[in-house]
């Protein structure tokens, strides 16, 4: 484990980095991918299907006050434990994040990625549990570790050598250089042509603030915005608030992936839609004005999106994290995240025989090149070179079988869509914008628009997923699932519209039933939040939501 020292010297050498050759080298790189793309490195002979899946952890009560029974306040992972479970840290000390292996999308696969989540989530949560904590799958969390306040957790940090460093922050140095690089102005490399400067121009809810008057080298003020809240920190650590699940669909020829891509933005607010599950925060951080009513009537369905948008566009000049705009072609996409604004330009480790270290630093620039859909290009060997689609919009959801859900529909209308050449493909950017956004307010109460198999516009909500699963499972079929099996991965989002339920309306309705109980809206939020975790306990590895 690594000293604060460390820490900070590991920081000030990224900050060291130069901005100007980082992007140059970036753009170098961009060439080597553009040259493999037309040499087919990025071509398979069928589509793959991976998955992300993030959790926070808390107290279960089995041995210490801090975890004491039934609280299910967060806490923070040992480093050791994370080495145990074979997961990987993210932004926050209580974050674990899991990778599956990616599988060939059909029956075998999705059953495959199934049986290994289940298979390292459990042993993940004996280990966890025998150190007095709990793996949960959620959206945002909203109870602070025992004897800490919210805002102390997310926003306490300590100068350490000139550095700022996030007490709570995993001892990344990309993580703690965001807090200590205002946004970088290298010149016209990091805006892209004027096409990708019109990507902001139509991204309705563009939460961010411009970051640009703060020197390079000195900190910025983080703020999170978002319906009722607005947290200011010296760090990123806000955005360690929320959990995600991430689909991957990796196509089997590189050239039909902006196809695929465009038909996943017409998709992406349907599909979130029925995944929304971050309607509160921790109580206390609510602006004085929003009572509970108010958070009820006027708070978002999904609030993470508000959290990973306010947070990150906060320490950038251009708004990184966005709903991205329709490819034409896959150059255009390495093109798009070469040009990507750099937050840090961190230093690219050299010396492995990797194949797409022949593009280093390009592939460390697509780290923080955060959009909601992303294409991705890379492999460690000429043959596992692959040019995917990671879907972002989905938070935590409650059960692995409802998590896998998202992962099968997605990876079916992949499939179908553009097969069928499915009419959706021409409702207007600006509309699927739209459907996101309003997805985030309302959720499954929101208005969407769908353009049907007959070509004809519709706001329709039962028969927009009515069609939307049809075709998935259609998808999942000819990827060589049986009718059953197809329509067994898909049960629990045909169950959420048929009941008309969402992790976030369940957790609404508990909250309103508490306070017409009486009960103060902090108590109604974090003992719900305790009843969602308590119920998840008995069915994370084999339940659904609609078993609760």
């Amino acid at each position: 484990m690594s000293t604060e020292s460390d820490l900070a010297a590991r920081v000030r050498e990224a900050l060291d980095v130069d901005a100007e050759e980082f992007s140059a080298r970036a753009e170098a790189d961009a060439e080597v991918v553009k040259e493999a793309l037309r040499d087919g490195a990025f071509d398979n002979h069928q589509s793959i299907v991976g998955f992300e899946y993030e959790f926070y952890a808390v107290a279960d009560g089995r041995w210490s006050e801090e975890s004491r029974a039934e609280d299910y306040a967060l806490m923070r992972v040992p480093r050791r434990l994370l080495e145990h479970m074979g997961f990987e840290k993210e932004l926050g000390l209580h974050n674990a994040e899991m990778r599956t292996s990616p599988q060939p999308l059909s029956e075998h696969g999705l059953q495959a990625q199934e049986s290994e989540i289940r298979a390292r989530l459990a042993a993940a949560l004996d280990t966890a549990a025998a150190e007095g904590m709990r793996l949960v799958s959620d959206g945002v969390w909203t109870i602070p570790p025992v004897g800490e306040s919210a805002r102390e957790y997310l926003t306490d940090s300590v100068e350490i050598d000139g550095i700022r460093v996030a007490t709570n922050m995993s001892d990344a140095a990309r993580y703690h250089a965001m807090a200590n690089f205002g946004a970088v102005d290298v010149g016209s490399d990091e805006t892209g042509d004027d096409e990708d400067i019109d990507e902001d121009a139509d991204d309705g809810d563009d939460t961010g603030e411009d970051g640009g008057d703060d020197a390079p080298g000195k900190p910025a003020t983080t703020t999170l915005e978002a319906p009722g809240i607005t947290l200011e920190a010296d760090t990123v650590m806000p955005e360690s608030l929320i959990t995600s699940i991430q689909p991957h669909y990796q196509v089997a020829q590189a050239a039909t992936l902006p196809v695929h891509f465009n038909y996943a933005l017409r998709i992406a607010g349907p599909l979130l839609a029925l995944g929304v599950n971050s309607p509160f925060f921790p109580p206390e951080l609510y602006d004085d004005d929003w009572d509970a009513e108010r958070v009820l009537a006027e708070g978002a369905q999904e609030n993470r999106i508000h959290v990973f948008e306010s947070v990150l566009n906060s320490r950038t000049d251009e708004n990184k994290v966005r709903f991205p705009r329709d490819l034409e072609t896959a150059e255009e996409a390495v093109d798009r995240i070469a040009s990507d604004e750099t937050l840090v330009p961190m230093p690219v480790e050299a010396g492995s025989d990797r194949f797409d270290d022949d593009f280093a630093t390009f592939r460390l620039k697509h780290g923080t090149y955060w959009r909601w859909v992303r294409p991705v290009f890379e492999g460690a060997s000429r043959s596992a070179a692959n040019a995917r689609i990671e879907f972002r919009p989905v938070p935590g959801q409650p059960t692995v079988r409802d998590s896998v859900a998202f992962q099968a529909a997605f990876a079916g209308l992949m499939e179908a869509l553009p097969q069928h050449e499915h009419p959706v493909i021409s409702l207007s950017h600006e509309r699927a914008v739209d459907n996101f956004y309003a997805a985030v307010a309302d959720g499954i109460d929101a208005e969407l628009s769908w353009i049907g198999t007959d070509g004809t516009l519709t706001t329709e909500t039962d028969e927009i997923y009515e069609e939307i699963l049809d075709y998935a499972g259609a998808g999942l079929e000819s990827a060589g699932c049986s009718e059953a099996e197809a329509e067994r991965w898909l049960a629990p989002l045909r169950w959420r519209v048929e009941e008309w339920t969402t992790p976030a309306s369940w957790k609404q309705d508990r909250v309103r039933e508490r306070l017409d109980d009486g009960a103060a809206f902090a108590d109604a939020v974090e003992d719900t939040q305790r009843e969602y975790v308590g119920n998840q306990t008995e069915t994370l590895i084999n339940g659904s939501l609609a078993g609760w």
